[in-house]
């Protein structure tokens, strides 16, 4: 039964090193890392310490005062697993697993053995084969071996002796042939699927945001779909896509995409991409942002640079979304619906009780058709080609018979109107 699975005691560290310029604020980034390891169905987080050092030691990472302490507190709490949010080279790792006596996985491992976890899709899965078998190479396979399983899961176990490096290396660099050539193979697959949902003329609007801000919640709310919604880093790996009608507006493909993270290692940008390319056919991008959260403004930063880094220009219709606003204090709430109703391309929203949702849908059949009006034409018998236009247009809500022609009512944009009078 899936919980007697013996689950493994996992500690979080976050060094904060002095002479990183480039370092987050520590405390938001230690929850972020237990947030992490806690997206792991195996792991049972008992600790977490953020870890000062002036910089980080060439071998061991930690000066040895500092991992003597650190493996007294591992003793006691009879820890297996230590999570090291940062990026650990592999003489560290190995270094720092003698001392400890523990397996210890750094910032970038961990995040692939989620998206092993998570991935569903058969071009998900490739992608995180093959950006795990690019880690592990770098590794010398001391890490965790990935090849001796099926899917999924931890494989904290022994690697190989240091004689099988180069047999290891060979046997990785034919498995990533192998898996380049099916990747291949799938995504000219995906792109005859793309090729054929580009004939359908609905306009796609894509969900992007920081992991967790609730993208999957407000997908759900939106589609009425059921994907997967947990309090949970990561919990969207794959791209998912619903057909969407809009009220008082056009039929939408919503398309909910992975969490975006930040110092999401470089590796794992490129195997993402695929998950995604519904963001570079998007027509409308909402940024979904979780506004109760201490560190929201640059988790929103973080998304901008993705989102500018896969090449999205400033050309495309954007909706930036407050998400739980249920969580704030009622003040906080108010002030941010205040500067919503100020701004025409920002929403204060919660996925969860669906206040604010209204309102946005409208906005998105905007931003896709400008806004469309009713308004009651007289057509007489003569002028069947401005009929057959009306009907072509799709844009005709009730047609009656009168004694000289036709009233018929339609709902149409100022584009559509200016048309039809150059008929």
């Amino acid at each position: 039964m899936e919980h007697d699975r013996k689950r493994t005691r996992a500690w979080v560290l976050h060094p904060e090193i002095k002479s990183d310029n480039r370092r987050r604020p520590a405390q938001p980034a230690l929850l972020e890392a237990v947030g992490l390891a806690e997206a792991l169905p195996d792991l049972d987080v008992i600790g977490s310490a953020v870890v000062r050092l002036p910089k980080a030691h060439a071998g061991k990472l930690f000066g040895s005062g500092k991992i003597e302490e650190i493996n007294a507190e591992l003793k006691a709490e009879d820890i297996e697993l230590v999570l090291i949010d940062g990026s650990v080279s592999p003489v560290q790792q190995r270094n720092l697993e003698k001392a400890w006596g523990v397996k210890i996985l750094d910032r970038t491992g961990l995040i692939l053995e989620i998206f092993s976890d998570r991935a569903r899709t058969r071009e998900g899965v490739l992608q995180v084969e093959m950006a795990a078998l690019s880690y592990q190479r770098t590794r010398l396979v001391r890490a965790w071996t990935h090849l001796e399983r099926q899917r999924g899961g931890l494989g904290f176990v022994g690697g190989p002796g240091e004689t099988q490096i180069e047999a290891d290396r060979r046997a990785i660099d034919d498995q990533l042939v192998r898996l380049r050539r099916q990747l291949d193979k799938v995504v000219k697959t995906r792109t005859l699927h793309r090729a054929a949902r580009a004939k359908i003329p609905y306009p796609i609007v894509a969900l992007v945001g920081y992991t967790n801000a609730g993208k999957s919640t407000l997908f759900n709310r939106l589609t009425g779909a059921d994907v997967m919604a947990k309090d949970m880093l990561f919990a969207t790996l794959d791209p998912t896509m619903r057909r969407v009608q809009l009220p008082d507006g056009p039929e939408v493909i919503m398309s909910d995409t992975v969490g975006f993270i930040s110092d999401l290692p470089t590796e794992l940008v490129a195997a993402f991409r695929a998950t995604l390319e519904e963001v570079l056919a998007a027509d409308v991008i909402l940024h979904v942002r979780d506004i109760s959260h201490s560190d929201s403004e640059s988790q929103a930063t973080d998304v901008e640079k993705i989102l500018s880094s896969l090449g999205v220009g400033d050309d495309r219709a954007r909706i930036e979304v407050w998400n739980k606003i249920d969580q704030l204090t009622p003040e906080e709430a108010d002030a941010c619906r205040q500067r919503a109703e100020r701004s025409d391309a920002l929403f204060a929203i919660s996925a969860v009780t669906g206040e604010g949702i209204p309102e946005l849908l409208k906005d998105i059949a905007v931003k896709l058709q400008g806004v469309r009006v009713l308004e009651v034409l007289s057509l007489d018998f003569s002028q069947g080609k401005q009929r057959a236009w009306l009907f072509k247009e799709d844009i005709v809500e009730s047609e009656e018979q009168t004694e000289g022609g036709f009233e018929i009512t339609v709902r149409w944009t100022e584009t559509q109107k200016a048309k039809y009078a150059a008929l």
